[in-house]
Parts: structure tokens; sequence; C-alpha cells
């Protein structure tokens, strides 16, 4: 395992916890206990689930402003979950590198959401980071 499937689980927890409306640490504790994950990926996971809630408004606002001709409630909830798991990577991780955070972004799109999406997914976070450098 690694930070791939810590990657593919916060992303599985934050759609869940989208679709259920439910943000709550019983359901991030509900998730951990059904699924396995070692220490490093259970601590990656636990990061990005209390970090995001804590700045979910920044993070959405990152999101709206780089959304052209959509509303972020039109969004699909695998590709809300995947942007905010790499604005949250992008902003408030240090040990992970911008391009890793968007590759891994685009790759878990192609995954798990609708076919064209990596191309709409790498259009908002290049637009994003754009926006950071000026």
């Amino acid at each position: 395992m690694g930070r791939k499937q810590a990657r593919e689980g916060a992303m599985k927890l934050l759609f869940q916890m989208e679709s259920n409306n439910d943000f709550s640490d019983d359901a991030l504790n509900f998730y951990l206990e059904n699924f396995q994950y070692d220490e490093k990926e259970t601590e990656y996971i636990k990061d990005a689930i209390y970090t995001i809630r804590k700045n979910v408004e920044e993070i959405d606002r990152n999101i709206i402003s780089n959304l052209e001709g959509w509303s972020i409630h039109r969004l699909a909830k695998v590709d809300l979950s995947v942007l905010r798991l790499a604005i949250y990577e992008i902003l408030y991780r240090d040990d992970i590198p911008i391009e890793v955070s968007i590759n891994e972004a685009i790759e878990t799109v192609k995954k798990y959401s609708k076919e064209d999406s990596f191309k709409f997914v790498n259009g908002v976070l290049g637009g994003f980071v754009r926006s950071l450098k000026k």
C-alpha cells in the first residue's frame, strides 16, 4: 500500500461524507474500522479529513473561483471530493509536490468518475495553481 491507496481512501471517505452530509468523527472512525490501512495511510486520511473539514470554505472558494460556467453544487461528488483533496494537498502539504497532487487527482478521476472528467479536474486545478503564482 502507500500514499496512492491513502489518497483513494480519503477520496472515498470524502465522497461518502458528502453523499450522506455527515462529516463527523463517527463517520471517519466507522470508515477506518471497516477498511484496512497501515499507520501512515491512516495518518494521511485523518489529516486530510480534519484539514479539509476545518478549511472547507477556503478550499471550496478556490474551486468555485476556477469553475467556468459551473456551480459547485452541480459537480459530481467524486469530482468534488478529488478537487478538495488535491487542493488540500497543494495548500497544506509541503511534502507533496504540486505536480504529484494534480497527476494523482487526474488518475483518481479517470478511475472513479466519468470518461472526460479528468479534463475538467485538470482545468480547475490548473487555474487554481496559476492563481497561486500571481
